[in-house]
C-alpha cells in the first residue's frame, strides 16, 4: 500500500483528471438510460418461458411488447357505427407498431369495450412507441379512450421513478450534508465524500450503459445505483477523511499521515468494498436475468467504489492537505467576540466520552447485555414466518397515470385474471395434428376441469381464430383467474394446474400441454430464485469467512461476524412483515399496506446487506486489532476500538439510513420495501450490533478473539496470531478495563 499511495501521489493531477472525465462522461451516459431499460421476469429453460417463445414464434404475439386499448363509451356501445370508428382507431394504432397486429374489438361489459394490439416487439423496444399508439388513438366521440398494456405501463412509470429519485436525493444529500459537517465541522473536507460519491455513482452508471446494450437492465437498476451508491461512497470516503485528520491530529506530516491512513482505513474500505462485491457478485450465478441484471448494477457499485478509494481518494487527500482539511476555528472566533460557548472534551479525553462509558459498561456485565441486544434482535426477527412472495403485483404503483387507470377499468369489468390469464399451450408434436379428434377431445376434458376449478372465472378456446396457429400444431387456452397473477391463489392455480390438473387428462400419443403466462411465470421466477437462494447463502457466507479470517487475522472474529450478519439480515424481513403486511408503516409512515414482498427484494437484500454489515465490522475490528496488536489486552482493544470508531460508524450509518430512506419518499411499492429493509437492517446493526452484541462477545471470549494458529495462517498465507501476546504469555492472565481509569486482572 505504501509504494501504491508513493504513486497515486506523485500522479495526483493525471488521475482526477481521469475521474472528471469519467465523471462527466457517466452523467451523459444516464440520461440516456431510460429508453434502455425493462422489468422483464423470464425464467430461461421453464415452461413459461417456452410458452412465450412458441406464442411470439407461431403467433405472432409477445406479451410484454402488447398494447391493448380500452374505451369507456358514453352511451350505447352496442351502435355498429361508433364500432366501426373505434376498430379503425385500433387499426391505426397498429399501423404505428412494428409487427403491430390489432385484434377485433371486445365487449368487457356495460361500456367498455377493449381490442390488443400485438407485436413481437421486446418491452424496451415497445415502450418507446407507446406516447405514438396513444396519439394515433386520440380520444374518438363520445368515448375516453385508454392505452394500457406491459409496454404502456412501463413508458409512464419512467418518470414516476426519476421523480422518485429525485425525491430520494433531496431527502438523503441534506442530512448526508449535516452529519457531515457534524462530524467534519466546516471544512473544505466536506466536499471530498461529495466528489468521491460523484466519481462512484456516474462511474457506475457509465458501466451500467454500456452493459445495457447486452444485457435488459431492470428499470430499478438507476435508482440503486444513485441511492446505494450515495450512501456506499460517502461512508467510505468520510471513514478515509476521519482517519487522515486523527493522524493529522496526532503529529504526523501530511506524507506520514496519508500512508498511515490507506495503510489501515483505506485497507479497511477496500476489504469492506470486497465484501460487499461478494454477496452481489455471487447474483451473476443466478439462473435468472432480472437477477444478474440486477447483480451487474449492484456488484459495480463497490468495485468502482474501491478503485476510487485506491487512486481518487488518496489524490484528494493529497491535494488538500492539512489546511484543506482542518476545521475552521468558528468556536474560538465566536469566543473572542464574547460569545459563551461551552467547551466540549477532545478526542484526548477519551475516557470520559460516552462510547467509553458504553465500552466500560459492556465490559463489567457482557452477558447481560448480549442476552439484551438479542432478545431484542430475535423480536425483531420472528415475523420472518408470516413472510409471503410475490413476483410482481400492479397494486404497488401509483394509479393516476392513464395506462394504469386503463388497467383498473378492465380489471373492474373483466376482473383481474382476465387481464393477465394463465396460458396453456397444447403441443400435438406435429403440423395439422391439433385439430385431430382424440386430441379435441383431451382438450374439451381438460377445459371441464379447469371450469370446475374454485380459482378459475372463465375459460376461452374455440377450434379455431387466435386459439390455433396457422400450422395447426399448437392450441391455445387462455385460463381468467380470479385473482391477479402474483397473489397467492393464482400461484396455488397454477401449482395444481400442473400437479394435478394437466397430468390427469388422457393426452394422446406424442401430445403434451404447459402452462405459462403471466401466473405461471411468476411461479418459475420465484422456484427457479429460491431454488438457488440457498446455494448464493452458503457461498457468499463461505466467501466472508474466509476474507475476514486475512482481515482480522483469527478464527472466531469472521464466525461472529457470519452470524451477527445473519441475525441483521432475519431482522431486516422480519420488520418487512411488520411494516408492509401488518400496516405499521402504512398508519405511521404512511407507505403502502401490502401482504407479499416482491420476490427479488429478500435475495438482493441478502447479497447487499451481507457486504454493507460488514463495513461497520470491519471498520470497528480492525481498530480493535490494531489496539490488541500494541497493548496485548483484549479489554482495553475493545474499549479503544468501539471510543475511537463509533462516533464516525453512527455519522456513517446516519448518512446510509438517509440513502436508503430516500426509497421510502418513492411511489413503487417495490423499492419502497426494499429501501426501508436497507435502512432498518444498517440502523439495527451499527447500534444495536456493532455497538453493543460486538464488544460483549468479544468481552466473553477475551484472548480468543485473536487466536489464528499458524496452520490456519499458513493456509491463508497471513502472519499467525498466538493465543496471547509474548508479554502475557507467562502471567496466563488478561487485563480488563474497568471504570476507564485502572485495570483488573481476569483469569
Amino acid at each position: 500500500m505504501e509504494r501504491w499511495t508513493h504513486a497515486v501521489v506523485k500522479l495526483r493531477w493525471p488521475i482526477l483528471a481521469a475521474w472528471l472525465a469519467v465523471l462527466l462522461a457517466g452523467g451523459l451516459a444516464s440520461t440516456r438510460l431510460s429508453s434502455l431499460q425493462s422489468n422483464v421476469f423470464t425464467v430461461p429453460g421453464s415452461d413459461s418461458e417456452r410458452v412465450r417463445s412458441i406464442l411470439e414464434r407461431r403467433y405472432g404475439d409477445r406479451s410484454d411488447g402488447s398494447f391493448t386499448v380500452v374505451f369507456r363509451v358514453r352511451g350505447s356501445s352496442a351502435d355498429p357505427a361508433l364500432r366501426a370508428r373505434l376498430q379503425a382507431a385500433v387499426d391505426r394504432a397498429a399501423r404505428i407498431l412494428p409487427t403491430g397486429r390489432p385484434t377485433p374489438l371486445v365487449p368487457a361489459g356495460g361500456d367498455v369495450l377493449y381490442a390488443d394490439i400485438a407485436s413481437t416487439l421486446t418491452l424496451a423496444e415497445a415502450k418507446r412507441y407507446a406516447d405514438d399508439v396513444y396519439a394515433a388513438v386520440g380520444q374518438p366521440p363520445r368515448t375516453t379512450a385508454y392505452v394500457t398494456g406491459p409496454a404502456s405501463i412501463q413508458h409512464d412509470l419512467d418518470p414516476i421513478f426519476s421523480g422518485d429519485l429525485q425525491r430520494g436525493e433531496a431527502i438523503a444529500l441534506p442530512i448526508a450534508l449535516a452529519v457531515l459537517v457534524a462530524v467534519l465541522g466546516l471544512s473544505y473536507a466536506v466536499t471530498i465524500p461529495f466528489l468521491f460519491a460523484g466519481f462512484t455513482i456516474f462511474g457506475t452508471l457509465g458501466l451500467v450503459w454500456i452493459a445495457a446494450h447486452f444485457i435488459t437492465t431492470p428499470t430499478y437498476v438507476t435508482n440503486l445505483v444513485f441511492l446505494i451508491g450515495l450512501g456506499i461512497a460517502i461512508d467510505y470516503s468520510l471513514l478515509v477523511v476521519y482517519r487522515f485528520r486523527e493522524e493529522l491530529a496526532g503529529g504526523r506530516t501530511k506524507e506520514e499521515a496519508l500512508l498511515r491512513t490507506m495503510e489501515t482505513a483505506g485497507r479497511a474500505v477496500v476489504f469492506s468494498g470486497a465484501t460487499v462485491a461478494i454477496g452481489l457478485a455471487l447474483l451473476l450465478a443466478m439462473p435468472l436475468p432480472f437477477m444478474r441484471a440486477m447483480g451487474v448494477g449492484g456488484f459495480l457499485i463497490p468495485l468502482v467504489s474501491i478503485a476510487a478509494a485506491l487512486t481518487a481518494q488518496p489524490a484528494l487527500l493529497s491535494l488538500y492537505g492539512r489546511r484543506g482539511t482542518a476545521r475552521a476555528p468558528v468556536a474560538g472566533w465566536a469566543r473572542s467576540l464574547g460569545v459563551p460557548l461551552p467547551r466540549l472534551p477532545g478526542a484526548l479525553e477519551s475516557e470520559r466520552s460516552f462510547w467509553a462509558r458504553l465500552s466500560v459498561a459492556i465490559m463489567r456485565r457482557p452477558l447481560a447485555f448480549v442476552a439484551v441486544a438479542g432478545a431484542l434482535m430475535l423480536a425483531a426477527a420472528s415475523p420472518v414466518f408470516a413472510l409471503e412472495l410475490t413476483p410482481g403485483s400492479v397494486e404497488g404503483i401509483p394509479r393516476h397515470p392513464q395506462s394504469v387507470q386503463g388497467f383498473d377499468l378492465l380489471r373492474e369489468t373483466i376482473g383481474p385474471g382476465a387481464i393477465s390469464p394463465t396460458q396453456v399451450l397444447v403441443d400435438a408434436g406435429r403440423e395439422g395434428a391439433v385439430l385431430a379428434p382424440r386430441t379435441q377431445a383431451a382438450i374439451a376434458s381438460l377445459v371441464r376441469k379447469l371450469e370446475a376449478d374454485p380459482e378459475v372465472a372463465a375459460v376461452y378456446y374455440a377450434r379455431g381464430g387466435r386459439f390455433v396457429e396457422p400450422g395447426r400444431r399448437y392450441a391455445l387456452i387462455l385460463v381468467a383467474g380470479r385473482h391477479e397473477y402474483g397473489d397467492q391463489p393464482a400461484q396455488a392455480f397454477v401449482r395444481r394446474l400442473r400437479d394435478d390438473l394437466l397430468p390427469s387428462v388422457r393426452w394422446p400419443s406424442g401430445v403434451k400441454a404447459l402452462a405459462g403466462g403471466g401466473p405461471a411465470q411468476g411461479v418459475d421466477f420465484l422456484d427457479e430464485t429460491y431454488s438457488a437462494f440457498p446455494w448464493l447463502v452458503l457461498a457468499v457466507l463461505g466467501l466472508t469467512y474466509l476474507l475476514l479470517l486475512r482481515a482480522f487475522r483469527s478464527l472466531f472474529l469472521p464466525l461472529k461476524a457470519v452470524l451477527l450478519n445473519l441475525l441483521s439480515v432475519a431482522a431486516a424481513y422480519g420488520l418487512l412483515v411488520t411494516v408492509f403486511k401488518w400496516g405499521v408503516g402504512n398508519d405511521v409512515l404512511g407507505l403502502y399496506r401490502f401482504d407479499q414482498v416482491e420476490g427479488w427484494i429478500p435475495v438482493f437484500l441478502f447479497a447487499m446487506l451481507f457486504g454493507l454489515s460488514m463495513d461497520y465490522e470491519v471498520f470497528l475490528v480492525s481498530r480493535m486489532r490494531e489496539a490488541w496488536d500494541e497493548v496485548g489486552d483484549n479489554g482495553r482493544a475493545v474499549a479503544i476500538g468501539l471510543e475511537r470508531t463509533g462516533r464516525i460508524v453512527t455519522a456513517a450509518a446516519v448518512i446510509m439510513v438517509a440513502a436508503f430512506s430516500g426509497f421510502l419518499a418513492g411511489r413503487i411499492v417495490g423499492l419502497q420495501e426494499f429501501g426501508f429493509g436497507l435502512a432498518a437492517a444498517v440502523l439495527f446493526d451499527a447500534t444495536v450490533i456493532r455497538a453493543v452484541l460486538v464488544p460483549a462477545l468479544m468481552a466473553v471470549m477475551g484472548r480468543y478473539n485473536w487466536w489464528l494458529p499458524e496452520r490456519a495462517a499458513r493456509l491463508a498465507r497471513v502472519k499467525p496470531s498466538p493465543l496471547e501476546p509474548p508479554a502475557f504469555r507467562a502471567t496466563g492472565r488478561e487485563n480488563v478495563l474497568v471504570a476507564g481509569e485502572a485495570t483488573v486482572s481476569r483469569e
